[in-house]
Order: structure tokens, then C-alpha cells, then sequence
């Protein structure tokens, strides 16, 4: 009997030792599998976001405040003798709402306009720096916008070419003055105190980058068109 007993404990032992090891290896397999899936499939999001045929949709995540106005305000005069917008008839945007279009037709750019240039903005147009200001108002406008989207266009920009922004309480124009490359920490690039009206767009550099890089183009502008907002009033 205890012979019998020791024969039946070794066999119990040596199929532990196929078995254990088995279950094992399946368990490490199984995690394997699950981790690359887990990889696979935030690899696919993240590609789909740049290369899907289909554009993302945050349309219900912002106000659109914006009204058009006639064309003809295209048409205003120099901006040393246009008219004025009382600041009281105006409803100032916040951040996240879109009060306006930009338009560039030399750069194939139509897009619109928000105040405010975080991810609602960026995803569904171009966006106004929350530290600057609107069009109209003397000061610096700084406008930001994707290079492999909403200002990819902006690497057909040139001197003297027409940057049209349309806002619920006037349309104006600006020319092209420059165009420069610089470093993303450059803050030479802008001047946010300046006591005059001054387009500056910028975008990522190169334009067909994907992600962020350390360059940043910038494209300068004068008023030429539009309506100056009277703050006084």
C-alpha cells in the first residue's frame, strides 16, 4: 500500500509539471495578445484622425454667433477714413464661439473664424488667440490654424494678396505685407501691445507635418477695409 500510495503522488506530480507550465504560457500568450489589440487599436485611432476620408465632428461642442453682413462692406474705404461700429451694438465673442469667416481665395482658404484657439476651435476652423483681439478694433488679430488642415493653404501665401475676414458687424480686408519663418519660441514673431490694427496667421512649419514641430509661419497683414470699432460708444 504505501508503494502504491508513492507511485500515485509521482504521477500527480508529473502531470503538474506538463500542465503548470501550459497554463502558464497560455496566460502569458493571452496578456501578449491583449496588449498589442489595446496598441492596435490606439495606432488606428490615432491614424484615422489624420488620414480618415471622414472629418471629425465637433460641431455640437460650439455657438455660432455669426450673422453675414452685405458684400458690398467689401467695398469700404481706406482704413484712414472708414467707418466706425459702436462697441455697444457689437456682441463680443467668447471663447469657443465662431463669430466670423476668414477667407484667403489666392490660398484656397475659407474657413471659420472662433475666438479662442484650443481644440473646439482648431478642429472646426481657425482660431483668434484669446490675448489678442477682433478684427476692427486697432489692435493686434492673432490667428491660429492646423498646417495639415485649415491653413495648409497658407504656403501658396504671397505678398499683396488679399485676406478677407467677414464678422456680424462688418466685413473687412487686409493685404499681405510678409511672410517669415520662425522658431515656435520666438516671441519676436508677434507684438500683442502694438496700438494699431495687424493681422499675423500662423501655422506649424513644414506645412505638410504631421504633429507639432519647432517651426512656426508666420503671415504678416495691414488693414486695408472695415469698420473700426468705436470703444467709446
Amino acid at each position: 500500500m504505501p508503494k502504491h500510495h508513492s507511485d500515485h503522488r509521482s504521477s500527480y506530480n508529473g502531470k503538474n509539471f506538463i500542465i503548470l507550465p501550459i497554463i502558464f504560457s497560455v496566460i502569458i500568450l493571452g496578456s501578449c495578445f491583449l496588449y498589442i489589440m489595446m496598441s492596435a487599436s490606439t495606432l488606428i485611432s490615432v491614424a484615422s484622425m489624420f488620414f480618415s476620408d471622414t472629418e471629425m465632428d465637433f460641431s455640437e461642442q460650439y455657438n455660432n454667433i455669426f450673422v453675414p453682413v452685405a458684400e458690398s462692406s467689401y467695398e469700404g474705404g481706406s482704413s484712414g477714413g472708414q467707418e466706425t461700429v459702436a462697441i455697444s451694438s457689437i456682441k463680443y465673442p467668447k471663447v469657443g464661439e465662431q463669430f466670423g469667416e476668414l477667407i484667403i481665395e489666392d490660398c484656397q482658404i475659407n474657413d471659420k473664424l472662433f475666438f479662442g484657439d484650443g481644440n473646439v476651435e482648431l478642429n472646426n476652423g481657425v482660431g483668434i488667440y484669446n490675448g489678442s483681439f477682433v478684427p476692427g478694433y486697432g489692435k493686434t488679430i492673432l490667428i491660429a490654424g492646423h498646417n495639415n488642415t485649415y491653413f495648409n493653404g497658407l504656403k501658396y501665401a504671397k505678398k499683396g494678396q488679399i485676406v478677407k475676414i467677414r464678422t456680424s458687424y462688418g466685413n473687412y480686408q487686409y493685404e499681405i505685407t510678409d511672410i517669415q519663418v520662425k522658431k515656435a519660441t520666438d516671441t519676436s514673431a508677434y507684438d500683442l501691445a502694438a496700438n494699431y490694427e495687424n493681422l499675423i496667421m500662423y501655422t506649424c512649419y513644414p506645412f505638410d507635418e504631421l504633429g507639432l514641430t519647432p517651426y512656426r509661419c508666420f503671415v504678416y497683414g495691414k488693414l486695408v477695409s472695415g469698420p473700426i470699432i468705436d470703444k467709446n460708444s
